[in-house]
């Protein structure tokens, strides 16, 4: 089965609606390919290395968190730049792009599914566009303190986390956002979390921590992310009848 472009990009704006959010770049079709889809490859980042495994899996379209445009870009189509849009174009590919809009999705966005990762369930949500997950373990129970949460956050992410343990108190309330959220860290303290968890983490967030006794952890701004954007596109790819495959881009960042 196929379907038609518009109808695919209509599926993804039904689902996510990106008019919700002021976002850092264009959200839904970036980039323009053929009429006709029937396979989607899923990626985080519209990397090279994410069009030539679609272009090898025979892909009509990418779905990813991360895509080519961003605000304050030069707009100079050179270097990487060129290389993605020249084998997109090559290829015929469409590429629809969803960031925060996929962050937030109640249930198939990043931070739903991170925390489904991680047997985390929300209650509540924090934060700017209340993006911001606040919750606890599904199983109602508790941390006996901010490294085991970091361990069983690395065993369930197969990668080291980067942790900073606070007061080094038990854990049961449970803040997270996925990616690049550290300033998020202050709106999770204000909302009682006794840990937060997101993809990277800056200089001002030990200090916080330290300072406030909340633990904070990175785990990576891909390794966080992994998790929406194959949640998405598969969700829709069996609405519509299609072909759906995710292919993950080994990312240490």
């Amino acid at each position: 089965m196929s379907t038609s472009r518009l109808d695919l990009l209509q599926a993804f704006d039904g689902l996510l609606e990106p008019a919700r959010f002021k976002d850092y770049g264009p959200n839904g079709l970036q980039v323009e390919g053929k009429s006709a889809v029937r396979r989607i490859v899923s990626g985080v980042t519209a990397s090279l290395a994410l069009i030539e495994a679609a272009v090898a899996a025979e892909a009509d379209a990418i779905f990813v968190h991360h895509g080519l445009f961003w605000r304050g870009q030069s707009g100079t189509v050179t270097g990487w730049m060129k290389q993605r849009l020249a084998l997109l174009l090559r290829h015929d590919i469409n590429l629809y792009a969803y960031h925060l809009p996929l962050d937030a999705h109640p249930t198939l966005g990043n931070n739903a599914q991170l925390g489904l990762q991680l047997g985390l369930v929300g209650a509540g949500q924090f934060g700017d566009s209340a993006l911001g997950f606040l919750g606890q373990r599904a199983d109602g129970g508790q941390f006996d303190s901010a490294v085991a949460l970091a361990a069983h956050i690395e065993n369930k992410l197969n990668r080291a986390v980067t942790l900073v343990p606070g007061a080094g108190a038990a854990i049961k309330k449970i803040a997270w956002c996925t990616g690049g959220a550290q300033g998020y860290f202050e709106a999770a303290i204000a909302a009682g979390a006794d840990a937060f968890i997101t993809g990277e983490i800056s200089e001002p967030q030990a200090h916080y921590a330290r300072e406030c006794g909340v633990a904070f952890i990175a785990c990576g701004h891909h390794a966080s992310e992994r998790y929406g954007a194959p949640a998405v596109a598969a969700h829709v790819a069996a609405q519509l009848g299609l072909e759906h495959r995710f292919i993950d881009i080994d990312n240490p960042a």
